[in-house]
């Protein structure tokens, strides 16, 4: 059976082309087709074409299985498929670090990489309202990877690294399998280096990091804590996370998180207070002493005549929280709870008076009742009294207990009277 050679051809080289032919046709090829440079409609389809033979054919077992079985053979064995794509071949061949082929024409079919970075350390950071809303700068201590200093992150002394030959320094290897008449191509962490693509013997170690070519290190970050942030804001430090050799420092990131408050709620600027108060503040006037979160009182007069009613809600203007980074204030929301008296009367005990009883009755007012019987209706006087909650449990449960009986003595007339039946 004659070889399969649509690669060959696509490439425009012998079936015993070297490896310098195949970059050579490639090369020539690739810019003769790129879309970004030939605008003909063909081109697109013949720089797919030239790339994915070219990846094939590059790869010495990939092409192996190629002249021994064909395409079918790439299917078949797992090489035929999930294959580069073919800007990113090209960026690879002709490098551009991320510029590619749009370097050279200033196309825009390549796809830009930025570099790599190593992972963000993220820390939640609780902070009192008091320090929210004085501003405050935390000291916190984190650790984080550095580069070793002893050996600059080489993992050994200068020279004593080799890359991995048994993987070329990629860390995996490609395996074969021979199943039957088919053969399976799959990929598995090099043994040799274990998945770190370098070799380092064992007395050629950097004694400080064991060849790990990275440290533990403290770090200390100074957290500005802004007057009036919010909660769930971030604060980040770039380039002050883990290090890692070949790719840029991580990022570090801290989130506010507001810690409850026992007097004052928050809600966006402005703040939430319960005040209690007692009946005569609530109807005759008198001050009412706030403790703010920068230590200062505040004393809110309640003008004398102002009935101040149980669930009523008053603001101070200008004394809730800083607006973050603006030069305002947002208020201060007062909600009274007004507390009564157990009873009225003088010091020692006493009822009270009919004068005191008058003497209310010319501030309060004459009495309102709603409902007042027809003069020809007949009347009964009752008193109220405390409820006792042990004496009406027991009467409730009392109560229960005859409902069920009244059900059982229901029943069981059910059951004689279908008995009898």
């Amino acid at each position: 059976m004659a070889k399969e050679s649509k690669y060959y051809d696509i490439l425009g080289v012998p079936q015993d082309a070297t490896e310098a032919q195949l970059k050579s046709a490639y090369k020539k090829g690739a810019l003769k087709y790129h879309p970004d440079k030939n605008k003909s409609p063909e081109a697109e389809h013949k720089f797919k074409d030239l790339s994915h033979a070219y990846e094939v054919l590059s790869d010495p077992q990939r092409r192996q299985i190629y002249d021994q079985y064909g395409e079918e053979g790439l299917e078949q064995g797992g090489g035929g498929g999930g294959g580069m794509a073919a800007e990113d071949l090209f960026a690879q061949f002709f490098g551009g670090g991320g510029g590619g082929f749009g370097g050279m024409f200033g196309g825009g079919m390549t796809r830009e990489q930025g570099p790599k970075k190593a992972r963000t350390i993220a820390h939640v950071h609780k902070v009192s309202l008091e320090d929210i809303y004085k501003g405050k700068i935390s000291k916190l201590a984190l650790q984080k990877s550095v580069i070793c200093p002893k050996c600059s992150g080489l993992g050994g002394k200068d020279g004593a690294v080799k890359k991995c030959a048994g993987c070329d320094g990629r860390g995996m290897k490609t395996m074969m399998r021979q199943m039957g008449p088919m053969i399976q191509r799959f990929q598995t962490v090099c043994p040799d280096c274990q998945g770190e693509g370098e070799i380092i013997r064992d007395k050629d170690r950097c004694k400080q990091c064991m060849g790990k070519k990275t440290i533990i290190e403290r770090k200390v970050l100074h957290v500005h804590v802004d007057k009036g942030i919010k909660s769930g804001s971030k604060i980040e430090f770039r380039g002050e996370g883990d290090q890692m050799p070949g790719v840029e420092p991580g990022d570090v990131v801290f989130e506010i998180e507001q810690k409850p408050h026992a007097r004052f709620q928050r809600k966006d600027d402005d703040l939430f207070y319960h005040a209690e108060i007692d009946l005569l503040t609530a109807l005759a006037g008198g001050n009412v002493h706030i403790e703010h979160l920068d230590e200062r009182w505040l004393t809110v007069e309640i003008i004398p005549g102002e009935v101040i009613a149980p669930g009523a809600v008053k603001v101070v203007r200008g004394q809730g929280m800083p607006s973050h980074r603006h030069h305002d204030f947002g208020n201060l929301y007062i909600q009274f709870d007004v507390k009564f008296p157990q009873r009225l009367g003088g010091p020692d005990g006493a009822s009270i008076t009919p004068q005191q009883i008058a003497a209310l009755e010319s501030v309060l007012g004459p009495r309102v009742q709603d409902h007042i019987p027809p003069p020809d209706a007949m009347t009964e006087d009752f008193q109220l009294e405390d409820v006792d909650p042990t004496r009406e449990n027991a009467r409730s449960r009392g109560m229960t207990a005859m409902d069920e009986d009244d059900d059982d003595m229901h029943g069981g007339a059910e059951r004689v009277q279908c008995a009898s039946q």
